[in-house]
């Protein structure tokens, strides 16, 4: 399930309902948090099913290429593999309807752009990457929701994670075997574009300052090792690069945050990082 990167998936959703003002419009009672905890539930089942299905479709040439992961090591068969990711899936759609209709349709898009990834996407050198950013592009959108209202207004931000997401599932396909120079400076101008985009937003709602905070730290995060991959573009340095990436979408979710005048909801985004973090160090991430 990768928990490392569910806690990330946790962030989107919180981004996303700082971007939709919904924390601006509460009294922060248990009532009001109700429908945040719906949709951050939805988001574990959706990514942790995902994850599941991308590993049961990839079991036979795991047990060549990763060994270790759950299904080749024996540790959980095929099947049994497969019956967690579908009550995973059907537990994040049923969470997200439970919390507006909207969340619930956008929920059903998350879980089969992912399933569309893992069976077919994955394989794709152009559109792959694009099928796994629009699986966070719409993550983002689900916490937006909780708001319907606000998702026509701000619907386009979705492609600001699409861009960086499709950057790190770039970068990815040189995990096992080495990678492309020319991708990974690919990824790095991608990254630029997710930077100025942000920064582009907190200047025009005068917020540039809360979101520096987060922005400089972020950039840090996955530029440092990606420049050593880009020296060395081997297995090795491209697996620290994916990883970076992954989990330092906490900080780009708490730049948004900051971006929309959430500050305190940036901070709580925040205090997701160590947590992602430890479980990185427990768990696989890619």
């Amino acid at each position: 399930m990768r928990p490392a990167n569910i806690v990330t998936s946790i962030a989107d959703v919180l981004a996303g309902i700082a971007i939709s003002g919904y924390f601006a419009h509460i009294a922060g009672s248990l009532h009001d948090l109700h429908p945040v905890i719906l949709l951050c539930l939805s988001t574990i089942g959706l990514y942790g099913g995902g994850v599941v299905f991308n590993d049961v479709f990839d079991a036979e040439l795991d047990r060549i290429e990763r060994p270790e992961r759950p299904i080749p090591s024996g540790l959980i068969s095929k099947k049994e593999a497969a019956g967690l990711g579908a009550v995973l899936l059907m537990a994040g759609i049923a969470f997200a309807f439970l919390a507006s209709l909207p969340s619930g349709i956008l929920a059903f898009a998350v879980a089969a752009f992912a399933l569309i990834y893992d069976r077919w996407g994955k394989h794709q050198s152009f559109l792959g990457p694009l099928n796994m950013g629009f699986c966070r592009g719409l993550n983002l959108l689900l916490g937006i929701s909780i708001v319907p209202a606000a998702l026509a207004g701000s619907w386009y931000l979705a492609f600001v994670p699409v861009l960086y997401i499709a950057s790190i599932t770039m970068i990815s396909r040189g995990e096992v075997h080495g990678g492309s120079r020319f991708i990974l400076y690919s990824a790095s101008f991608l990254y630029a574009v997710v930077l100025a985009s942000i920064l582009i937003v907190a200047f025009s709602k005068g917020t540039i300052l809360f979101a520096l905070l987060f922005l400089f730290p972020f950039a840090w995060m996955i530029f440092a090792p990606l420049i050593k991959a880009v020296k060395e573009p081997v297995g090795r340095n491209i697996g620290k690069a994916v990883k970076a990436g992954v989990i330092a979408l906490i900080l780009m979710n708490a730049a948004w945050a900051a971006a929309f005048g959430a500050l305190f909801i940036a901070v709580v985004i925040v205090i997701l990082l160590p947590v992602s973090l430890k479980l990185g160090r427990l768990f696989a991430v890619t």
